[in-house]
């Protein structure tokens, strides 16, 4: 935890100008983000450790629950400046992810339309995008690193924007994914004459995506 708390903290302060620096007084978003991504890796590693998947998902809300406090702090943070703003909005997207998991996948362990083999494949897909997310948040150490001291602010900043577009393209594609399975229990549903019950349990909000 030592490690990426200090690795997520200077990659913050590296891409924030020095007039900066008086913004991190009052709320340190470097703290904040650390918490997140250790709960994202706690999330991951707790999907491929428990093989019963109610308990797999208890364990997995559980630890969401815990780290929510971080993730709803730094997302209230909007007074930093472009550089940092980014690295945040990286955070706050593999945050997302995380949301999407436990919310949706929670409504789907309660969903007669899917089969208890299914939940597996379907929750072991979801901690496989949370970490593909989450590795790519660890890429941000590249700026840190000796070998890279030399970099100059636009080395630096294509990094840290490589990154925030790939984690972006992980979100989109976790929530087509979530889509795709509503649009499956959807579909089950109706030759069923039972859509009614989807649509009380996922809502109506994405129904157009399904």
């Amino acid at each position: 935890m030592k490690k990426v708390l200090y690795l997520v903290c200077t990659a913050l302060m590296l891409a924030v100008a020095p007039s900066a620096k008086a913004q991190f007084v009052v709320t340190d978003p470097a703290n904040l983000a650390s918490g997140i991504i250790n709960s994202a890796n706690e999330i991951v590693q707790t999907s491929s450790t428990v093989s019963n998947v109610i308990k797999n998902f208890n364990e997995v809300k559980k630890v969401y629950d815990q780290g929510k406090e971080y993730y709803d702090k730094l997302k209230a943070i909007n007074n930093l400046v472009k550089d940092a703003r980014k690295v945040q909005q990286t955070v706050l997207l593999v945050g997302d992810v995380s949301e999407m998991y436990v919310q949706n996948f929670g409504k789907m362990m309660n969903d007669p339309n899917f089969t208890p083999q299914e939940l597996v494949a379907i929750g072991n897909g979801y901690s496989a995008l949370l970490n593909e997310s989450t590795e790519l948040l660890k890429e941000l150490k590249q700026i840190i690193t000796s070998s890279s001291l030399s970099l100059n602010d636009k080395e630096r900043m294509d990094i840290i924007d490589r990154v925030y577009k790939e984690v972006k393209d992980y979100h989109s594609l976790v929530r087509y994914y979530t889509n795709k399975n509503i649009s499956v229990s959807y579909l089950r549903a109706k030759k069923k004459n039972d859509a009614q019950r989807v649509l009380q349990l996922y809502g109506t909000a994405n129904q157009k995506y399904w």
